[in-house]
């Protein structure tokens, strides 16, 4: 987990902390109807720095027509308002943690 307390949230896309830590994931939360673009965005970014052994997932308000499309892209999960932190733990043990 990249700790970004007391810093500014990155500007862009293009300002990823996985070029000054050796990431296993990057999760993203968006509540402002951008999810096909920021998804997209980050892995392409990853893709094009050869990075994409990097898994990506994130949740928001998503429609479930965008969460398959989403998926078809490389996301690995998406989480819906409402899930419990428990189950996204879970997911990063065993599905991130648990093949690094």
């Amino acid at each position: 987990m990249i700790e970004r307390r007391g810093r500014p949230p990155p500007r862009t896309a293009d300002e990823r902390p996985q070029d000054q830590e050796d990431a296993d994931a990057i999760g993203l939360s968006v509540l402002s109807g951008a999810h096909n673009y920021l998804f997209k965005r980050v892995l392409d970014l990853l893709r094009e720095k050869g990075a994409d052994d990097i898994v990506v997932f994130g949740g928001g308000i998503i429609p479930p027509e965008d969460v398959v499309a989403l998926k078809a892209l490389g996301v690995k999960e998406l989480f819906a308002p409402g899930t419990s932190t428990q189950d996204i733990i879970k997911f990063v043990r065993e599905g991130i943690r648990a093949a690094v």
